[in-house]
């Protein structure tokens, strides 16, 4: 029988990943910008529109905006400890599930144990079970 078991990738963090993980922060940064952008235009268009009370159109889009601020804010966060973080060192970037072999006389334990595919620079360097 064969079960799903959840399994980390981390990430040896390198020159070349910081700055491909710093170009997606601040992709990211700036695409949540035209969105505050595109917004305020937006609500402009409305307020001349329709018929909508002013109010209510302002409180949804200041709410919409300050959401995007908000992901900004952490960012900006996401770009500081990039800069923080040592040549070397181990992050978890994500968790992808795994077909595991159960057959009977196996271990429990041994098969739920963490288990974790290290890569470093897009290539396997180590697989921990």
């Amino acid at each position: 029988m064969q079960i799903i078991k959840k399994v980390l990738v981390k990430q040896v963090v390198t020159e070349k990943s910081k700055d491909k993980l710093r170009k997606n922060f601040t992709d990211h940064k700036m695409r949540l910008e035209q969105e505050c952008q595109q917004l305020r235009f937006e609500q402009r268009k409305l307020e001349n529109k329709r018929n909508m009370s002013k109010q209510e159109l302002s409180q949804r889009f200041q709410q919409e905006i300050k959401n995007r601020k908000e992901k900004i804010k952490l960012v900006d966060f996401k770009i500081e400890q990039l800069d923080i973080l040592e040549i070397g060192s181990e992050i978890t970037e994500k968790e992808v599930e795994a077909l595991v072999e159960v057959k009977e006389g196996s271990h429990w334990n041994e098969i739920m144990e963490a288990s974790a595919i290290v890569i470093k620079d897009d290539v396997v360097v180590r697989i921990d079970e």
